[in-house]
């Protein structure tokens, strides 16, 4: 996570607000200076102020700028320029918000905020201005302690709530986002308390995020205080980064609703750290749960893509439906996850989404997800933009990281619509090159009507082999029924490890004659045997790998960020040469092909984390957990662990966080090896 710089323990006794306005002295040696007077407020401050009855939508430079020079004034009004020429204005977005170091290092004379000079030279209420004339609103940034989180320390709103407030309002601020960096020990509650006051003595409606990444369950008080609270650590740009964040935000939906959001932090979607497909299921995910929007990528270079996915009109109504229900899970075996979320107009969204590397079958029935029985449903696809009719099953088949989203409605014009099918593979998508695999297609009819002359097609790269040894037709399918197709795939000798697709397609026709093409790409993994005796498992291809930040470092700690980065893997004082350094939570793939014994490693959290970290690893042969350990923390010294994968053809290394977050996990896989 970004790494933050370290608060200070509280050491001295404080009261609540009384406390903070007599400036009292802390014996760390900082002074918390005494906050300005509060002016008498027009009226008492309430629970709710009235906004954010939606999750806000909009922009935050964090992710793809942090507090390099590019962050300014020019960049600022730039992004509201492509918030009307791209669409995303009209898409929802309203909310272009500054983040960290926009400030001078000091306050002025006067004891006020003031912008830095060669970032902002025309000052905030001149960006505030622009920003008003392109009908978008703006937000701010600062810190519930007497410095922000930037290593520069520029300063914080702790003692100075009012005036900064006060200032805000009078720059014409829509949107604070405060921060939980430096703030000497005091109370969490308290200290979000007196901003909330503040901001409603101005009389400016302006919208209240509370940063205090989920250290104090703000999910259980804030929406006294709050328009958004976070309920985690930062984000970053990585899949293991986004599901960790996903995991900690999806039980806390009774929390959320209009007016008080779960803000599970910014979306990564373009920043380059994730695939598309992932791109599509963080902006899917985040819309289920009825989170806030905040595009966190560069929107000056976005491509196309980047553009689409944020401005899918049908996604984000899932997230702007005015009922504010955040979704629920209804299952999550295995890595397939079912995800539901009840609409104001009755209908329900259904997330299917496939946490792991490989294409998994995901399905549930409308009246699980919470409709009334009924003789057929409207489904929606809401990528594919295409309505089907269905006969209760709400099945598919999900690319790896993938997520199919789905809007069902038990609607009585369901006839008008060609039948769902369900396309499937069956057998394993491990091949050896130069040896022929045996896979199984099936497409479904799911609809209640029956889908007539279907036919299946797959393909794959050029120069492999893909011959039907069945047949791939059949006149007609009706409810439930499948055309199920036997194949031979062969990857020509010498084709280098790694990842390739197969895509599936089925043709058919409705009732009615409407032509329908429905295809789905399933990930084959070209693998080879590992080699007799012991060997280094750094050092072989991996199938999949997923990590907290940054990529799995071959032979090194992680270092958070790109590849190459870490320092030699060092546990308890203990230098090894080789392993895999990984960030929780993370999880490794690696062919065995039923022919290895036994996996053994040295595991624990690396030094270069001082005294944080706490992690617990596992390794599971084919889905089953064979060793485990308990939490390990940086104080411990290696541990051995050995594992039994005997018959596996998958086996994964697993880290999980210890129980308490990803704050400084870093762990390793020291003098990690196979038998075979």
């Amino acid at each position: 996570m970004r790494h933050l710089p370290t608060r200070t323990t509280r050491t001295c006794h404080r009261g609540l607000i009384g406390a903070l306005l007599a400036g009292l002295l802390c014996t760390a040696g900082t002074t918390v200076p005494a906050a300005a007077a509060p002016p008498a407020p027009a009226s008492a401050p309430r629970a709710g102020n009235g906004l954010a009855l939606t999750p806000p939508m909009g922009f935050n430079n964090w992710n793809s700028t942090h507090c390099r020079a590019e962050f300014n004034e020019s960049m600022v009004k730039g992004i509201a320029d492509i918030f009307v020429e791209k669409g995303l204005k009209d898409a929802g977005y309203q909310y272009v918000n500054l983040d960290d170091c926009w400030a001078k290092p000091q306050r002025n004379a006067d004891g006020e905020l003031e912008a830095d000079p060669q970032r902002f030279p025309n000052g905030i209420k001149a960006v505030a201005d622009y920003v008003h004339s392109k009908g978008l609103k703006i937000g701010i940034y600062t810190s519930a302690g007497t410095k922000t989180c930037d290593s520069v320390g520029l300063p914080g709103a702790l003692g100075h709530e009012y005036s900064d407030a006060r200032q805000f309002a009078d720059w014409g601020i829509d949107y604070l986002k405060y921060d939980n960096c430096n703030n000497q020990g005091v109370d969490a509650k308290e200290r979000y308390t007196t901003m909330r006051d503040a901001l409603a003595a101005t009389g400016r409606p302006i919208v209240y995020s509370i940063c205090e990444w989920g250290e104090n369950k703000p999910w259980e008080w804030a929406g006294e205080l709050g328009n958004l609270w976070r309920t985690t650590g930062d984000i970053n740009d990585s899949w293991g980064s986004m599901l960790s964040i996903m995991k900690q935000n999806l039980p806390l939906a009774a929390a959320a609703g209009p007016g008080h959001w779960n803000d599970p932090d910014m979306l990564e979607v373009g920043n380059g750290g994730m695939t598309d497909t992932e791109y599509r299921t963080h902006f899917s995910m985040w819309s289920v749960m009825a989170a806030p929007l905040l595009i966190g990528s560069d929107l000056r270079t976005a491509g196309p893509e980047t553009f689409e996915i944020l401005s899918n009109h049908e996604v984000v109504a899932v997230d702007q439906d005015p009922l504010g229900k955040q979704g629920t899970v209804l299952s999550s075996t295995d890595g397939r996850w079912v995800v539901t979320k009840e609409m104001r107009d009755g209908s329900r969204v259904v997330a299917l989404f496939n946490e792991t590397g490989s294409a998994q079958r995901i399905s549930t029935t409308a009246e699980a997800a919470g409709l009334p029985k009924a003789t057929a449903y409207t489904m929606r696809d809401l990528w594919g933009h295409t309505t089907y009719n269905t006969a209760g099953r709400v099945s598919a088949t999900v690319p790896a990281h993938g997520t199919v989203l789905l809007r069902i409605a038990a609607a009585g014009n369901w006839a008008a619509h060609p039948p769902a099918v369900e396309l499937g593979l069956d057998g394993s998508p491990l091949i050896e090159a130069g040896r022929t695999a045996a896979l199984t297609t099936t497409v479904t009819d799911l609809g209640r009507t029956p889908a007539a002359k279907v036919s299946a097609t797959l393909t794959g790269p050029a120069g492999w082999q893909v011959t039907a040894v069945s047949p791939t037709g059949a006149p007609a399918l009706p409810t439930g029924r499948a055309l199920t197709t036997r194949w031979q795939v062969t990857a020509p000798a010498g084709t280098a490890t790694g990842t390739y697709d197969l895509t599936l397609t089925a043709r058919y026709r409705s009732p009615a004659g409407t032509r329908v093409r429905s295809s789905v790409p399933f990930q084959a993994h070209v693998v080879v045997v590992p080699p007799a005796g012991d060997s280094y498992l750094s050092d072989l291809p991996r199938l999949s790998a997923t990590n907290g930040w940054g990529p799995v470092e071959q032979d090194t700690s992680n270092g958070e960020s790109k590849a190459g980065d870490g320092n030699p893997i060092t546990i308890g004082g203990t230098v090894f040469a080789k392993g895999l350094g990984v960030h929780a939570d993370s999880a490794v793939e690696f062919y065995t092909g039923g022919v290895c014994d036994a996996v053994t490693a040295q595991v624990g959290v690396d030094d270069e984390k001082e005294t944080r970290g706490t992690v617990a690893f596992e390794v599971r042969a084919d889905g089953r957990k064979v060793a485990s350990t308990g939490v390990l923390t940086q104080a411990m010294p290696a541990q051995s662990l050995s594992a039994d994968v005997r018959g596996a053809q998958v086996v994964r290394l697993v880290v999980t966080d210890g129980g308490d977050g990803t704050d400084s996990d870093h762990a390793d896989w020291a003098d990690l090896r196979i038998t075979c």
